[in-house]
């Protein structure tokens, strides 16, 4: 069970998050964050030490733990990698609607925003990105593609649906995310059928 202090720190990282997407990292300071969470004064520094750089590297790994959550569900409950992919997209259109285009894609606002300024954040946007890669370039192995081209691939996608969130953010609109879905789908399946026609 977790403890008071776990629950605290868990309600400052989840309060980062959502102020991140809303204001952006620069835009979020520490008060702000105290005041969402309805945490302690001073529970910042208790819990992270660091101060702002450690809570936002908190709400990337959050952020990212939560994106390789659901590839991997949408994974279990689809036939291959672009049943996967389409999924997984559908279900983020679902997340940036419900949240009338204020949520989503925490990690690409801090990479652009503090990704030259501060290495320890940057490595964190780097590692979340590539906990959504490697997962989906497993499953497109598993479709079939060797390791090298299954990595390219994957990595187009990650790309590709960062890019499709950001613009239906700035646009008001879930039509860039289902045209990725769309594009990305396809994408995967001629890939692979091109494989299999090499067999």
């Amino acid at each position: 069970m977790a403890t008071k202090g776990n629950l605290t720190k868990e309600r400052l990282t989840e309060s980062m998050l959502q102020l991140i997407q809303t204001s952006g990292y620069s835009g979020t300071g520490l008060n702000a964050v105290i005041e969402h969470a309805g945490a302690p004064k001073g529970s910042v520094y208790f819990h992270f030490p660091d101060g702002k750089e450690g809570l936002g590297v908190a709400a990337v790994e959050l952020a990212a733990k939560r994106f390789e959550t659901l590839i991997v569900e949408a994974a279990l409950s689809a036939d291959g990698a672009a049943e996967a992919a389409r999924a997984a997209i559908e279900a983020l259109t679902t997340i940036v609607s419900e949240s009338n285009f204020r949520l989503g894609r925490p990690v690409s606002v801090v990479t652009l925003e503090m990704g030259a300024e501060s290495e320890r954040l940057r490595e964190a946007c780097a590692t979340a990105f590539e906990s959504w890669i490697t997962p989906t370039a497993a499953l497109l192995e598993a479709d079939g593609l060797d390791a090298k081209e299954a990595r390219a691939l994957a990595t187009v996608v990650v790309s590709t649906i960062e890019g499709a969130v950001i613009v239906s953010r700035a646009m008001h609109d879930t039509q860039p995310l289902i045209s990725a879905a769309d594009v990305v789908s396809e994408l995967i399946k001629q890939r692979c059928l091109k494989i299999e026609g090499t067999r």
